[in-house]
């Protein structure tokens, strides 16, 4: 049996009690970076083989897997963080196992598609996440059109790096639409803060991002969206719990 495991976004207290039974039971535990997931196991007191699943050895490794899910062993999937197979490895294993009629089963849990989401006060009735926008800046703004043109909300991961790039993509692409940027979510600096792309901008050219970011673009027709201050954030106040992303 296979097992895909969400796993905590940051706050490692988010866990759920099926997915640490599962951990500690499982034959296995495949994971993106079995040193980031280590902390996640020792901060729970699991000990189990690691193997190694990522990007860059997706495909081998999924051969060995569906070896061994088929001789009957019990494998956990883990990434980073969140849900294996969005924007992370875990779909191409999901479908072997489709196609060879292997038994698994998903464990849902934390999201930072779905937190931010939420968090951003924008419509949950129709949206589309588009994973992350394009290094290059002209396929980028060719997303960002596209995501202009859409009436649902749109979510996108953005890398701190390139944020400011973004945002002033936006600028021009869709000057008076809210937007809101999902920083951190669920540590303690975790951080929602929306207006149009230039408050945004204006913001993060002072005060340059760090962490994990969500960019939520909120719908154009279905309801209308919160006008966020551009100089409103929420912080949580309570300590974070342990490490990880």
């Amino acid at each position: 049996m296979l097992y895909v495991i969400a796993t905590p976004i940051g706050n490692l207290g988010d866990i759920t009690l099926r997915a640490l039974e599962v951990l500690r039971s499982a034959d296995l535990i495949a994971a993106e970076d079995t040193r980031h997931s280590g902390i996640l196991m020792k901060h729970f007191g699991i000990k189990k083989p690691f193997i190694s699943y990522h990007e860059h050895n997706e495909a081998k490794r999924t051969a060995e897997l569906v070896e061994r899910l088929a001789a009957g062993q019990e494998v956990a999937l883990i990434t980073d963080s969140g849900m294996p197979g969005l924007s992370d490895p875990g779909l191409r294993l999901v479908r072997e196992c489709i196609q060879r009629e292997l038994s698994f089963t998903i464990i849902p849990g934390p999201s930072s598609i779905l937190t931010a989401l939420v968090g951003s006060g924008f419509s949950t009735d129709r949206f589309s996440f588009r994973g992350f926008l394009p290094v290059k800046s002209g396929r980028r703004e060719r997303e960002l059109r596209a995501a202009a043109g859409s009436g649902e909300t749109i979510v996108f991961f953005e890398s701190p790096y390139r944020l400011t790039k973004t945002l002033a993509a936006c600028i021009e692409i869709m000057p008076e639409r809210q937007l809101c940027i999902a920083r951190e979510m669920t540590k303690k600096f975790e951080e929602f803060r929306g207006g149009i792309a230039s408050e945004l901008l204006a913001h993060y050219q002072a005060h340059p991002p760090k962490g994990e970011i969500v960019l939520v673009i909120s719908e154009l027709w279905s309801l209308r969206p919160p006008q966020w201050d551009g100089a409103q954030s929420r912080q949580r106040s309570e300590p974070r719990r342990g490490s990880g992303e």
